[in-house]
């Protein structure tokens, strides 16, 4: 508890800082050389999946024995309360609430003072989809989904694998995020050769994902939103994402908040459709990203209880 603790007070202090030697930059360093040395376009589609596969066993060994000798380390040079302290210190490296909430509130301003070009400018950093034409209300749709897969990817998800394997538990989650982030794409370089980073990623986001959407849920039941129709729209909606698991966060956010997730985005140029998710009752406007920041806040605190209590169950 010590440090979970200590990892919310480092994060709510510092954030997420960015610099090059964050351990995500410095893993996604090393990603990007192996990526180099294991890719060739001369190899069969077999080949290139079992390079890709070779890149993901030597980042998640490498992840898991790196972490696993710092927490030895710890352990044997501090008390156990100090020890707790320095793992809190490096778990708040791990998740990215105060940086997430930072970026939404910060477009959410910008909309408010209909400062459009600055807000795009901003959600392009935080969304992977062109930003130059998004009207108002596609900013905030683009904010408010990102708030919800990241509430999962980058807050419960990895507190969920510190639980399970502790700091190497959380690190190797990690990992396989930013392998999936740098390699799961569906384009001519990746088709084949990020298949096993983007299997992978589904596999260990399955439960986060559904741990997530019920405690969105829990969220709209405790504050302000409509906990019942969050409830109807994940089951309803959530298997439309493309992804196994990113329906399972936004789904109940579309429809806590009753507004509509899900549209035409255009990547590099070229425009694509994706499910809709929830009802458009009210519209999209700043508003609501202030709701999903409070929704991501307060589902992060009752997955949070929620795992302690079957921790200490078990």
């Amino acid at each position: 508890m010590i440090t979970l603790i200590t990892a919310f007070i480092v994060d709510s202090l510092i954030g997420d800082p960015q610099t090059r030697f964050h351990p995500i930059a410095l893993l996604g360093r090393c990603i990007a050389v192996l990526d180099k040395l294991f890719y060739n376009r001369k190899y069969s589609q077999g080949m290139q999946v079992v390079g890709g596969g070779m890149v993901c066993l030597l980042i998640l060994s490498f992840t898991y024995a790196v972490m696993f000798a710092v927490v030895s380390i710890f352990d044997l040079l501090a008390v156990s309360m100090f020890a707790d302290v320095f793992k809190g210190i490096v778990l708040a490296f791990l998740i990215c609430p105060k940086s997430l909430a930072q970026a939404a509130t910060a477009i959410r301003k910008d909309l408010q003072q209909r400062h459009l070009e600055a807000a795009r400018h901003k959600v392009g950093y935080i969304v992977g989809r062109d930003t130059q034409n998004l009207s108002a209300a596609e900013v905030c749709r683009a904010v408010i989904e990102t708030v919800a897969e990241n509430t999962s990817d980058g807050i419960i998800a990895p507190l969920f694998y510190y639980f399970i394997g502790g700091l190497p538990g959380a690190a190797v989650y990690k990992a396989v995020n930013t392998l999936d982030s740098m390699m799961g794409y569906k384009n001519d370089r990746y088709l084949y050769y990020g298949r096993v980073a983007a299997r992978i990623d589904d596999i260990f986001n399955y439960i986060p994902a559904r741990l997530t959407g019920i405690s969105f849920v829990a969220a709209a039941a405790l504050g302000e939103s409509d906990s019942k129709k969050a409830f109807q729209i994940m089951f309803r909606d959530a298997r439309k994402h493309p992804s196994p698991n990113g329906g399972y966060a936004e789904a109940p956010v579309a429809g806590a908040l009753h507004i509509r997730l899900g549209g035409y985005n255009s990547y590099f140029g070229t425009t694509s459709f994706r499910a809709y998710m929830g009802d458009d009752d009210e519209p999209l406007e700043a508003e609501k990203i202030r709701q999903a920041v409070h929704l991501m806040y307060t589902a992060t605190a009752c997955a949070v209880i929620f795992m302690s209590c079957v921790y200490w169950w078990v």
